[in-house]
């Protein structure tokens, strides 16, 4: 289970990088841009085909970022993730947060290796406050359960 100081740390930095982010509106990356934003992050969309989203520059890797992040989140299949922790490892950046679906074993191994603080297995909605009804909701509903990060 993810210790829930590694979240805190996460969600505590103000300038991200989102990996994952779609040209179609209705994608889940697109979601988590537009409710990080709207909560007062300063989100750097990273797609290595698309010069803007939704009226904001996107770069096309987080090596080609204009500044430094304090964390990347990925929404992406884990094949992709693998190679953004490496991206990752290589600028230096200390926190990555794995959406759920997006972790694989050996991209959370490279980010141990590299001491770089890792959250995966999680929804970055669920915690980034204020969160949305539906994910005060889920996230009840797995405390009931116990299972919450501790």
């Amino acid at each position: 289970m993810i210790p829930r100081q590694l979240i805190t740390d996460f969600l505590a930095q103000r300038k991200l990088a989102l990996v994952g982010v779609s040209r179609n509106s209705r994608k889940f990356g697109n979601a988590v841009f537009k409710e990080l934003r709207g909560k007062g992050y300063q989100v750097y969309p990273v797609h290595p085909h698309a010069s803007f989203i939704d009226g904001q520059q996107c770069w096309p890797s987080v090596l080609d970022l204009p500044e430094q992040v304090g964390g990347v989140i990925i929404v992406l299949p884990p094949a992709g993730t693998e190679k953004v922790v490496r991206e990752v490892v290589k600028a230096g950046i200390p926190r990555v947060w794995m959406q759920q679906g997006s972790e694989s074993t050996a991209a959370i191994r490279e980010c141990s290796d590299n001491n770089v603080q890792v959250v995966s297995g999680e929804c970055i909605l669920m915690f980034a406050e204020p969160a949305a009804f539906f994910h005060r909701a889920h996230r009840w509903v797995r405390g009931v359960f116990g299972r919450l990060p501790g």
